[in-house]
């Protein structure tokens, strides 16, 4: 088997791990969430026992720091579900500045300084770069911008708090039209705080050179010749002139690699460490823990002498610290970049010697040291072959040592997490739990069996209700008739162009302007749309009567059946909170309350039609023709117009017009004065039916009023009750923990 196919099985044995590693992050995610809905209701608990015994029992348990820990175990079960899904085997390289690494990169890759920046003056990268294979396409790159928010946060905000500066800058245009707080006093007698204040005033000078990409979407696409201007600090001859980088988050350089058989590998060029840009150093470990399977550490000796220093203890150790469950020895090698004479550096060769006997002094444990010529194309492929082999015959057992490290941490948890629970339950025990079968015998009492029982003062209620609206359903309606009244003499006293003082005036100016073949139908609209709009108010009359009827029936509900207790709404209102609180299951009684809720009477419905039948005496269309400002003559006409008609003739007309539509459309509403109470009695039947009258009404009135017994009857089962709904309450969620504890849910690989 070649090493590629060796490499893409990896990859796939890999990918189904990472599904099973997501579902116990996301069982993890509702363990934390139930421990802290118990953690919230702990302190409920507190303020509603009286028990003083009980309360320290509550305040002893603790969750708070298992919490914590799963947090902290979601954050590393994020990291090595990105290890596992990956597409690529990862490959990082890390050093300071100078050093060779980019050189490398160069040699492995093919990509020449274009893409690769490297120098012999200062730090030349700039951008954390992502280097992949693909055989198929010329060389190209994406960019990842800053957005504003993450370039404040991440970039800026480490300088104003390292540095002593004040507040951070919330927005953009503060950072860049304001002056840069002056480095304190008892800081800028020292190097290092002035080297960062320093660098900080490179972001702030140079803003309005790349503040333009901070708005840019991302990923761009960009060309092989530009990729040196977002990743680089420098030109090739050495002109710090670029700043593009600094508003760039990372960037993906797509390219053919020299040697297809290891092109399921990607390499990330890590920016040398060493500049006194602040949050490289949590960049870094951030990358390694989350994007990389494999380090290279790039070290290259001075030919005029060299030693490992603290700078290169220090870089060893914040790699180390990326995954603290997989010793970074067993996952990096050191390349020792050795040069020649005719290099800038000069042959270095007894001084990489020197480094290879000396590094263990310094406990920089790798799993190999090698003395490479990074500029060496086939040097370097030589290097990735000796870590590939490695790879190849080891990460399995490193990915299973990684994850193995977690499940056990996991189990750790789950134990906790029992302990907790079994100390949960300790509190309300069963000898302090309400007698369950008392409890019912007393709701059967209360509810059906003594001689004053809910179950037959309710039904006894609404049954009065139902016969007292029957026997009223054939009564006139006082609301609607008082409505009828009040719309009638409106229409008397306001009658339209008929009151006014100077209508004789008004017609016959109409008359010169529209002919009175137009004027008379025209004023006929206006008085039949004045009339129709009198009688709108009798909604208010019609909505009166059901809430009235509405507010009889719940009037029983509250009082024989205690029901204010769940609501102090009336009418309407009452109906549908208590539908809100009948759960799904009891259908017939949800029902009832929501068909009386939504119940309603109208005008329109009801006694628009009969109106509108009499007030075709106002209307401008010929009922023999049915012809709109028909000029053809019909009996039924009040006036028949000819082009002599005159104002006095029509304003005649139209008040017998209006005055014959008044007299009939009253005694046509007096024949509807029953209906509303019809309709109030249908209504109230209908609920009465639904709610006591089907097979199963019982039964759910029943189970619904056992969840609300202490607020019904509240003196008979009172502070039982709610200590009850406590201890049943706190059951369920402790239920819940130990259903999110649960072996199988929280296991991705068997120890």
């Amino acid at each position: 088997m070649d090493k590629s196919t060796r490499i893409a099985t990896i990859i796939k044995q890999r990918q189904p791990l990472a599904e099973k590693i997501e579902q116990v992050t996301e069982n993890l995610q509702t363990l934390l969430k139930v421990l802290s809905q118990v953690e919230s209701y702990q302190r409920q608990a507190i303020s509603k026992v009286d028990d003083p015994q009980i309360i320290g029992q509550i305040k002893e348990i603790d969750s708070s720091e298992i919490q914590l820990n799963i947090i902290s175990e979601i954050e590393v079960l994020t990291k090595l579900k990105n290890r596992f899904s990956r597409s690529t085997l990862n490959i990082g390289v890390v050093g300071r500045a100078r050093q060779g690494k980019s050189r490398l990169l160069q040699s492995l890759t093919g990509l020449s300084t274009t893409e690769i920046p490297d120098g012999n003056r200062q730090h030349c990268t700039g951008v954390r770069s992502t280097i992949h294979h693909n055989p198929n396409v010329d060389t190209y790159a994406e960019v990842w911008f800053h957005t504003e928010r993450s370039f404040l946060e991440e970039i800026i905000a480490p300088y104003y708090k390292k540095l002593h500066l004040g507040e951070q800058p919330q927005f953009l245009a503060d950072f860049a039209n304001q002056p840069l707080p002056v480095l304190p006093k008892t800081l800028s007698d020292y190097a290092q705080p002035g080297a960062m204040y320093e660098h900080l005033k490179r972001y702030h000078t140079h803003f309005h050179q790349y503040a333009h990409l901070l708005k840019e979407s991302s990923p761009r696409l960009i060309k092989k010749s530009q990729i040196r201007e977002y990743v680089a600090q420098d030109t090739v001859d050495g002109q710090r002139i670029l700043f593009n980088y600094l508003a760039v988050k990372e960037v993906k350089i797509t390219c053919t690699f020299p040697n297809a058989e290891v092109g399921k590998i990607a390499l990330v060029d890590m920016p040398g460490l060493g500049d006194t840009g602040l949050g490289d150093e949590e960049r870094l470990i951030t990358t390694l823990g989350k994007d990389i399977d494999f380090i290279f550490f790039i070290r290259m000796p001075k030919s005029s002498g060299d030693y490992w220093a603290d700078v290169d203890v220090k870089l060893y150790d914040s790699a180390s610290s990326a995954l603290q469950d997989l010793p970074i020895q067993l996952w990096s090698f050191m390349i020792l970049n050795q040069t020649s004479s005719d290099s800038n550096n000069g042959n270095n060769s007894k001084n990489c010697q020197d480094l290879l006997k000396t590094i263990q002094e310094k406990h920089i444990n790798v799993q190999r040291c090698l003395s490479v010529n990074c500029a060496d194309p086939v040097e370097s492929h030589q290097a990735l072959d000796a870590m590939l082999e490695y790879l190849i015959n080891n990460i399995s057992a490193l990915d299973e040592k990684y994850a193995s490290a977690c499940q056990k941490r996991i189990v750790e948890i789950q134990k906790s997490v029992e302990s907790f629970c079994h100390k949960a339950r300790a509190i309300f025990s069963k000898d302090s739990e309400d007698d369950y079968q008392d409890a019912e015998e007393l709701l059967g009492d209360l509810f059906e069996y003594n001689d004053d029982n809910w179950w037959s003062k309710v039904t006894l209620g609404l049954q009065n209700l139902r016969t007292s609206l029957w026997h009223q359903r054939q009564v006139p309606n006082e609301n609607l008739y008082q409505g009828m009244i009040d719309a009638i003499e409106e229409c008397e006293q306001n009658r339209g162009i008929l009151s006014d003082e100077n209508a004789i005036a008004k017609i016959n100016e109409k008359i010169k302007i529209e002919s009175p073949f137009r004027t008379y139908p025209n004023y006929q609209d206006e008085l039949r749309v004045l009339i129709s709009s009198r009688f709108f108010s009798l909604d208010k009359s019609l909505e009166k009567t059901i809430e009235s009827a509405k507010e009889e029936a719940a009037y029983v509900l509250k009082e024989y059946g205690g029901l204010k207790s769940l609501s102090e709404a009336k009418g309407t209102e009452f109906f549908e909170a208590i539908a809100q609180l009948i759960p799904e299951s009891y259908k017939q009684i949800k029902l009832g309350f929501k068909i009386i809720a939504e119940f309603k009477l109208s005008y329109r419905g009801l006694i628009l039609p009969r109106v509108r039948q009499y007030l075709d005496g106002l209307t401008n269309i010929s009922a023999m023709t049915g012809e709109y400002h028909s000029m053809i003559e019909t009996t039924d006409q009040t006036l028949l117009i000819s082009k002599d008609t005159t104002a006095e003739e029509i304003f005649t007309a139209l008040e017998i017009d209006y005055d014959k539509a008044i007299h009939t459309i009253k005694p046509a509403l007096e024949e509807l004065l029953s209906e509303p109470s019809e309709a109030a009695y249908a209504m109230v039947e209908e609920f009465v039916d639904n709610v006591i009258r089907q097979k199963d009404s019982k039964k759910e009135w029943k189970n619904f009023l056992r969840k609300c017994r202490g607020q019904i009857w509240s003196h008979e089962f009172g502070k039982n009750e709610q200590d009850r709904l406590l201890k049943t309450e706190w059951r369920n969620l402790i239920n819940q923990v130990e259903t999110a504890n649960q072996n199988q849910q929280l296991r991705f690989i068997e120890l």
